[in-house]
């Protein structure tokens, strides 16, 4: 099967079987399917079929960075946050911040370009990824994010995502 970014079949773990992890695990999830979405802008014309009414969603963007000690980092924000990647990297200790490249991204998270999520940290984990998340997923109800891939998304609750994290071993580290 293909995405709007590449072939699935090449992925490490598939959006299926992260999801039958979830399950077996009993994190629990609300899916959606849509049209792939590659930005901010894309997400915004889908948000109505993904808000959970009576919940503060928190909606983030996802920021796969490198700095100039070549560490991987995954850092994911509200989805209106400015980001200023010098400021960022002076606040996380991280100098010379810059976007890693689409092989790279595979590589680290397992994904394509445009469906980069706390989800990856799956893979991520295991490559020695650094976690980074806004201290505003601290007083979400639930989080909404893709499972993967660019054609769904998921919304957790916040508990449930800090599960998943504790689960796969990764240090979540909040800016």
């Amino acid at each position: 099967m293909n995405t709007s970014a590449g072939d699935i079949s090449t992925m490490p773990v598939s959006s299926d079987a992260l999801l039958a992890r979830l399950d077996d695990w009993g994190l629990a999830y609300r899916l959606h399917e849509h049209i792939p979405l590659r930005t901010v802008e894309d997400a915004k014309t889908v948000e109505d079929q993904i808000m959970e009414p009576g919940l503060t969603t928190l909606r983030i963007k996802n920021l796969y960075l490198r700095d100039r000690k070549k560490r991987n980092l995954l850092v994911s924000v509200e989805q209106d946050r400015e980001i200023d990647l010098k400021a960022l990297g002076k606040e996380i200790g991280a100098p010379g911040l810059s976007f890693g490249s689409a092989d790279r991204l595979m590589e680290h998270l397992g994904i394509f370009p445009g469906a980069v999520s706390p989800l990856a940290m799956i893979t991520g984990a295991q490559k020695g990824v650094a976690f980074h998340l806004d201290r505003a997923a601290q007083q979400a109800d639930v989080i909404s994010m893709h499972p993967l891939i660019n054609t769904r998304s998921v919304v957790m609750a916040r508990g449930d995502l800090l599960a998943f994290l504790d689960r796969i071993e990764v240090e979540v580290n909040w800016i």
